[in-house]
């Protein structure tokens, strides 16, 4: 794949948002590009600058790890921001290719079933596990419940994706109290998925049909940020039990580390873990009632 256009779009962006003084440099009054000029990336790299021009270009293939680490410096990337780089320069001289296990065409997997034990073992907050296109691939019941307008607005015959929640539904915006923080997110995750996977099918049709329907992601999406999401405290407003702060662990799986296992949880005897419980039943309420139509 030619992801010569994605790197020259990364590279010039990170660019743009370093000023000259930042860096020791003299502003000037004849400065035609916001950020540092090429020449000065590649001072800072120790390149010369026709070979950081021929890298911006697009042409990463072949560039060693030490070139690699120069320009990260340089560009004062962190470490999300790097280790995407570097997937972008693996993808370009083709050896993503030899290091990642090839996977058949389709949606998303049915999980093994000891991952969904796992998860309805945890029973104390919302678990879920997802791919990098943001697809809930398994959830516990609490999870279910605490997204249960992104399963509503699922359509037939594939998973709840978190993107298409928050970019085309309006319950997103009542969900999250935080839109445009989520929404950043959102993208952020999808951005490294695309550096670290440029070979999915899947994810590409999801970034077309949603730059094609949400000026909001196509904004996003053309500013190359790119995220590690971990840890962090969240702010949620679900519809039937009303205000929720949750901080959240994201782990890979050893397994498959195309997945990630989120858990949400409260602080203890804060008013959001007695809403989780109210959650919890109100979930239980609503699954049996399912049940019983069904039969």
């Amino acid at each position: 794949m030619d992801n010569s256009q994605e790197v020259r779009e990364f590279l010039t962006s990170r660019r743009a948002k370093i000023s000259p003084e930042s860096v020791g440099l003299p502003a000037g009054p004849r400065r035609r590009v916001p950020g540092l000029r090429r020449s000065e990336v590649a001072a800072l790299a120790d390149v010369s600058p026709e070979y950081y021009a021929r890298l911006e270009r697009g042409h990463l293939g072949g560039a060693s790890a030490a070139v690699l680490e120069a320009v990260a410096r340089a560009l004062r990337l962190d470490d999300a921001e790097r280790s995407h780089l570097f997937h972008l320069a693996r993808a370009a001289d083709g050896s993503d290719l030899l290091t990642r296990p090839r996977r058949k065409a389709g949606p998303a997997p049915e999980p093994h079933r000891s991952l969904q034990w796992t998860l309805d073992a945890i029973t104390g907050g919302p678990a879920f596990v997802r791919n990098g296109r943001v697809d809930l691939v398994a959830a516990n019941p609490l999870a279910r419940a605490f997204y249960a307008d992104a399963y509503a607005g699922a359509g037939p015959g594939r998973p709840p994706n978190l993107a298409r929640f928050q970019f085309l539904d309006p319950a997103a915006r009542r969900f999250h109290p935080d839109w445009d923080l989520h929404a950043d997110i959102t993208v952020a995750i999808l951005r490294t998925e695309a550096g670290r996977n440029p070979h999915d099918r899947h994810l590409h049709d999801l970034v077309g049909e949603l730059s094609t329907r949400s000026d909001e992601f196509r904004t996003r999406w053309g500013a190359h940020d790119v995220r590690h999401h971990g840890t962090g405290t969240k702010h949620f407003t679900h519809p039937a039990v009303g205000d929720l702060t949750l901080a959240y662990e994201g782990l890979r799986l050893t397994a498959d580390p195309d997945l990630v296992l989120t858990v949400y949880t409260a602080e203890p005897g804060s008013p959001s873990e007695e809403r989780l419980r109210l959650l919890a039943s109100w979930g239980a309420t609503r699954e049996a009632d399912r049940e019983g139509a069904r039969n």
